[in-house]
């Protein structure tokens, strides 16, 4: 089975085939029997807005789409409490993707003081740009959102518990009937955060030959996929990988009654290649010296911070660049949770991306 979407329309204008929300009221737009194959096609995450022409300041003119996704499809039989086993058998990508840097956006994105773009051209399995010379990403292609469709009672509690973090003043995006596709999806979730039925996981050991495990909320599954990376560090820092568009091919499977169903999703992946890495460290301090108990996210911003300090002396490097530049290469690392108050997070930075 595959879905194929026209190449010259964006997907929010294909609603027949996609969506940029989580809603138990979506409609399949295909069904897929257990063993079978399915491929879908993939727009990026901005829905084809970036293209090679793209400059700095357009990027702040860009409309607000979300995550575009294809899908839902039905993998039938799949009912609630069974778990969905998904074996991903390939990715294709573009031969051009893109990663930004913006104000506001990301682990950093305090210290961003105007928007950059990081162009791709991607050929023979790896990424280079000439906003980032000498460098050469290799591909750890994966989808950054896969999930399936979540049960009327998970969207309620889900809204109850993002509403109180709203409430407190932080930056949660509730539901916005304004951007939503389809229109019967006005009310659905958001698909920033992952949550119990998947979603933006943007874990990058999800390639070719990796299997992932998302338990079922509703009839049929209904599976979603979006958001195609050619390549992401573990921490994607920016908020942005190597962004592409590009196809999915898996192959479902249902496990019925499963004796271990997970609350969230679980997965096996292929092992990595050995990389020579270059790391720096982190603590939790905050930027005016203060010491804070066990703050994995202070202490990895440390180490960020510290990596881009290294790339802009030692490489020459601006900003902008190390800031992307570590955001779809480097893998932040928990390196221990137990020494407190100091807990240490490693920022390694793979040294062959430098063989370009």
């Amino acid at each position: 089975m595959e879905v194929r979407l026209d190449p010259d329309r964006s997907l929010r204008e294909q609603p027949e085939l996609g969506h940029n929300r989580w809603s138990p009221e979506l409609e399949p737009i295909a069904s897929v029997e257990p063993g079978d194959e399915l491929t879908l096609e993939l727009r990026d995450s901005m829905d084809g807005q970036v293209t090679p022409g793209t400059t700095d300041e357009e990027l702040l003119e860009l409309k607000a789409v979300s995550h575009v996704l294809t899908g839902p499809v039905e993998v039938v039989g799949a009912d609630p409490g069974d778990l969905l086993e998904l074996d991903i058998l390939g990715y294709t990508t573009a031969d051009f993707g893109w990663t930004a840097v913006l104000p506001g956006a990301g682990l950093l994105g305090d210290l961003v003081e105007r928007p950059s773009l990081v162009r791709w051209r991607i050929a023979g399995g790896l990424a280079r740009s000439d906003d980032l010379p000498g460098i050469a990403v290799a591909a750890s292609t994966h989808a950054g959102v896969i999930g399936v469709g979540p049960s009327p009672k998970l969207v309620g509690q889900v809204l109850r518990r993002e509403s109180v973090l709203a409430d407190a003043g932080r930056p949660v995006r509730l539901p916005d009937p304004e951007t939503a596709f389809p229109g019967r999806v006005r009310d659905g979730l958001r698909t920033i955060p992952p949550r119990e039925n998947g979603g933006n996981l943007d874990v990058r050991d999800l390639t070719a030959g990796a299997r992932l495990l998302l338990p079922v909320h509703v009839p049929g599954g209904l599976l979603s996929a979006g958001d195609l990376h050619f390549a992401q560090g573990d921490g994607e820092v920016s908020l942005y990988a190597i962004e592409t568009s590009g196809s999915i091919t898996v192959r479902a499977a249902v496990r019925k009654r499963p004796h271990w169903l997970p609350r969230f999703p679980a997965y096996e992946a292929p092992p990595r290649p050995p990389r020579a890495v270059f790391a720096t460290t982190g603590i939790p301090l905050t930027d005016h010296g203060e010491n804070r108990w066990a703050d994995l996210n202070l202490a990895a911003r440390r180490a960020l911070l510290e990596l881009i300090a290294w790339l802009r002396a030692e490489r020459g490097y601006d900003f902008g660049q190390a800031y992307a530049l570590a955001s779809v290469a480097c893998e932040l690392r928990i390196s221990q949770v137990v020494d407190v108050p100091n807990v240490l997070v490693s920022a390694a930075l793979p040294l062959d991306v430098f063989s370009a």
